[in-house]
């Protein structure tokens, strides 16, 4: 379908549905978004929703990896306009029928609204979402059958698991700030690794906050064969590695750092706070409390175009990390 003779086609029902619903699945991606300019906030909401679904289809326990599987291929055909979209969501709200997160179930029932408004985007976005969309269902198909109690095989698997679930999705992000933003264009070439580094990063923390919870219910993310320590030192690299991807979006393009400078400054704090507990039975331990992520948000406004501001957060608030780091394992 070329639609990128039709960008506007996006009725306000559609997009009222996708901003409510955002606000619904996620707290933190309903922070983070609306800080983008509007042209991409749209495409950037969309495109989470559309990785939220796999991510539900990932999460349900009750489920059986073969189940998992078929579901994910259902969805990625009706991404890519394979089959008709109900294809998916009938059997889908069938399989998940004792599922808890009724929002998550609600947006699966809007699918088809989800699909009308990508289906809107410039061709070039749509190319890039559908990509990333892809690599995710099928690269967490792949690691459908592997969860286990005893984690991951090896630090390659680990990583691997961390692109297929966001190291694809700091990619995306590239090629949308660049079919946006000339500049970032220009200077984000010949590093696009940082881009994956970014997802990953972001991903490690989540693995590691997660990981009591994942523990009660017989499965791990880790690498089996490494320390938490070890771990936090590879997520510490991949935060550096953030760091530098931000600084490389144009400083007038407010928004766009500012998005990138929150969900990166949120895993520094959360990562700081796991180095410095060391052990914790319950993501609650390390959560950052609301008020500290409304004095960050409200940092980020004048830091966002501040890069010795930014480095001097980073510098201060991974001290720990850091420490550790420098520590031969």
């Amino acid at each position: 379908m070329n639609s990128s003779a039709h960008p506007k086609q996006n009725s306000n029902s559609d997009l009222a549905y996708q901003k409510a619903i955002l606000g619904s699945v996620s707290r933190t991606f309903a922070l983070t978004i609306p800080l983008l300019p509007p042209a991409i906030e749209v495409v950037v909401g969309n495109t989470y929703l559309l990785c939220r679904i796999v991510d539900t289809i990932e999460d349900a326990a009750e489920l059986s990896p073969t189940e998992k599987q078929g579901l994910s291929k259902l969805f990625l055909e009706a991404v890519l306009g394979a089959i008709p979209v109900e294809d998916f969501v009938t059997p889908c709200l069938d399989t998940l029928k004792d599922y808890s997160n009724i929002d998550e179930l609600d947006l699966i029932a809007h699918t088809p609204t989800v699909l009308r408004i990508l289906h809107t985007f410039p061709d070039k976005d749509q190319a890039a979402i559908s990509r990333c969309v892809s690599i995710m269902s099928n690269g967490m198909s792949h690691f459908h059958g592997r969860q286990t109690q005893a984690g991951l095989k090896d630090l390659a698997e680990f990583e691997q698991y961390c692109y297929v679930v966001a190291g694809v999705v700091g990619e995306l992000l590239t090629s949308i700030f660049s079919n946006y933003s000339i500049e970032f264009a220009k200077q984000i070439k010949g590093h696009e690794q940082l881009a994956i580094a970014f997802g990953q990063a972001l991903q490690m923390t989540n693995i590691l906050k997660d990981s009591p919870e994942d523990r009660a219910r017989g499965v791990s993310w880790k690498p089996a064969s490494m320390s938490q320590n070890e771990l936090l030192k590879i997520s510490y690299e991949k935060l550096q590695d953030s760091m530098s991807y931000i600084l490389l979006i144009p400083e007038n393009e407010v928004g766009m750092r500012r998005f990138c400078l929150l969900a990166f400054g949120l895993a520094v704090m959360t990562l700081e706070k796991i180095t410095t507990r060391k052990e914790f039975s319950n993501k609650s331990e390390v959560k950052l409390s609301r008020n500290t992520v409304w004095v960050f948000y409200a940092f980020t406004k004048i830091a966002a175009s501040n890069p010795l501001l930014m480095k001097a957060f980073f510098y201060v608030s991974s001290k720990q990390l850091r420490k550790l780091s420098a520590k031969n394992l």
